[in-house]
């Protein structure tokens, strides 16, 4: 097990977690940018994406997440229609050290900045539009 020179998120318990900690800790190669996003972190990237204005702001989040943490936040309407927010497929990449918690954490918090922004959702609907481009 590597020492790391920052807080880490403390252990799940390993029945309920499926993060993988241990192992991206025991590989020497791996990318530990995750394991910054402890929980007094990640409260703070909820409030962040929760006071989320506009869609540039939200485009740029999804960027600073992939630089900073490695993690992909994958945004999209759903392949039926979309009357309402729960009408998007929002989702992280699973990836060792990401804790399932969080992995439902973010995307609620994007679903609630986007039902206080309709127009994020507007954007993001006329973003992957049939005709986008045209």
């Amino acid at each position: 097990m590597r020492i790391v020179d920052f807080e880490v998120r403390k252990e799940c318990p390993p029945q309920l977690c499926d993060c993988e900690r241990e192992r991206l800790l025991d590989d020497a190669q791996a990318d530990l940018a995750i394991l910054r996003l402890n929980l007094r972190e990640e409260k703070r990237l909820l409030a962040h994406i929760e006071g989320i204005a506009t869609y540039a702001q939200l485009q740029k989040l999804q960027l600073l997440l992939k630089k900073n943490l490695g993690v992909e936040l994958q945004i999209a309407p759903g392949s039926g229609e979309v009357r309402s927010v729960r009408g998007f497929q929002i989702r992280l990449q699973e990836q060792p050290g990401l804790c399932r918690k969080t992995r439902a954490a973010i995307p609620a918090a994007v679903r609630r900045c986007l039902a206080a922004h309709p127009e994020i959702a507007f954007a993001i609907l006329n973003d992957n539009d049939l005709l986008a481009g045209v």
